[in-house]
């Protein structure tokens, strides 16, 4: 099954993918997904109602365009650039041009959910 998912930050909008881990599965099986967008250094990250520890996998860095989860903050989050606060754990991502999230602000409306099939 794809994993292909929309993201919709304040009307941009980019295609992603989560991966196949347990984390990505809950995140998959809770969207759509939308909240208030928070942006901190290049990142937008927000709650989502999922609950998951921190996987022996999480990491202290990240590369620009992943989605991750932050254990801390029960948080999705979008990286066009590398600021993580502490480890996460990488659940995907963006398939198209990340920086484009870079003129969110905060409070903007983020929407996640499962892409059209095709």
């Amino acid at each position: 099954m794809s994993k292909d998912i929309t993201i919709n930050v304040g009307g941009t909008v980019i295609e992603a993918e989560l991966g196949d881990g347990p984390t990505a599965q809950k995140v998959w099986d809770a969207l759509p997904i939308e909240a208030r967008g928070n942006t901190w250094g290049d990142e937008i990250y927000f709650s989502i109602p999922v609950q998951a520890g921190e996987e022996p996998g999480a990491v202290p860095e990240v590369d620009e365009g992943d989605l991750a989860y932050w254990p801390p903050g029960s948080a999705l989050c979008i990286f066009f650039g590398q600021t993580p606060y502490s480890p996460v754990e990488i659940l995907g991502t963006v398939d198209g041009d990340e920086t484009e999230f870079a003129e969110a602000t905060d409070g903007a409306i983020v929407r996640v959910e499962k892409a059209a099939a095709s």
